[in-house]
Formats: C-alpha cells, sequence, structure tokens
C-alpha cells in the first residue's frame, strides 16, 4: 500500500472520529484535549506537505494511461477524450493526419516525435480544467492560435529551418486549463 492510500485512511478515520464526536455519536472530547494531539497534527501536515512536494517531482510509470490511438470516423484523424484522468498516446512511426483533444478535469499526452507528417496538419484541443501535453517532432513548424480563460498554451518547441518544413496547426482553447508544446 502506498504512504498517500495510508495517510488517506488516516485523514478519513481522523475525519470520521471528529464528525461522532461533534454529532454526540461517541463521546470523543478527551482525544482532543491531551497535548499531545496537536503536537502530532502539526507534524503530520508537515510530512504531508513535504510528500506532496516530493511527490510532484517523481514521475510514476503507471501516471498516465497508455492508449491505442483512437482513430475517429473518417479513418484519419485521432479523436481523443480524457475525463478524471490522464491518457497517453505514442506514435511509433503511423502517419498522422490530425487531431482532435479534449481534456475534461484531465489530462492528455501526445507524443508525435516519431509521427510520419507528410502534409500540413491541424490540431484542436479544448481543455476545461485539464491539460494536454503535445511533444512534437523537430522537423515541423507550430502555429498556434489559442483562445484561453484563465489557461494557455506555452510553445517551446524549437523553430524548424527548414523552409520546405511542414507545419501543424494548432487551435486551442482553455478554460481553466492549458496546453504545452515541446520538441524535446
Amino acid at each position: 500500500m502506498r504512504r498517500r492510500t495510508v495517510f488517506g485512511i488516516i485523514f478519513v478515520v481522523a475525519g470520521l472520529l471528529k464528525l461522532a464526536d461533534m454529532w454526540g455519536i461517541a463521546e470523543l472530547s478527551w482525544l482532543w484535549r491531551h497535548p499531545w494531539a496537536s503536537w502530532v497534527g502539526v507534524a503530520l501536515i508537515i510530512y504531508i506537505g513535504v510528500e506532496l512536494i516530493i511527490s510532484s517531482y517523481e514521475q510514476h510509470p503507471d501516471q498516465w494511461l497508455k492508449r491505442p490511438l483512437p482513430i475517429g470516423d473518417d479513418g484519419k484523424r485521432v479523436v481523443c477524450t480524457a475525463r478524471y484522468g490522464g491518457d497517453e498516446y505514442i506514435y511509433n512511426g503511423e502517419a498522422f493526419h490530425g487531431a482532435r483533444l479534449d481534456a475534461f478535469c484531465g489530462g492528455i499526452r501526445m507524443d508525435l516525435r516519431a509521427a510520419l507528417i507528410t502534409e500540413d496538419e491541424a490540431i484542436d484541443i479544448h481543455t476545461f480544467l485539464g491539460g494536454v501535453e503535445l511533444l512534437v517532432p523537430a522537423n515541423v513548424n507550430v502555429i498556434v492560435k489559442s483562445r484561453s480563460f484563465f489557461g494557455g498554451v506555452g510553445n517551446d518547441a524549437d523553430i524548424c529551418p527548414d523552409k520546405g518544413a511542414h507545419s501543424l496547426y494548432i487551435t486551442a482553447s482553455n478554460f481553466f486549463g492549458g496546453v504545452s508544446i515541446k520538441n524535446v
């Protein structure tokens, strides 16, 4: 069992005990009067804060669900929707013919670095309390149009010096969400 799960259970049990005391179901006021209770509470809050900071920098292999490419009705364009979780789509030499990415309270990571891009393509992104991370190949230009409300697009992709390079036209609509584009 992970540490986060254990501390989650401890918090739930402590909250239920406090509710039982407040509602008069059980007489537990003696538990909250001891001096050790305040020290344990402070120590627990500090530990949880440190644990959350450290775990935010860790990359867990199960953080993203690797999914097969969801091809849309036209047989070419990818249509991805993530709700309350994270999905990862990786191109391994397949042809890319555009995408529509919808992230609702979740995230999508799409790795196009090994995709075959033979012409200019469009990617439509819509986020609501979510985010999209695009990893693009270095041999394409990225052109972004964005409409965001408390969100935005970070385009960290390098500009391709090749004048004949194909372009990815990205249109992003973000509502409390964001898009990150990189080719690292």
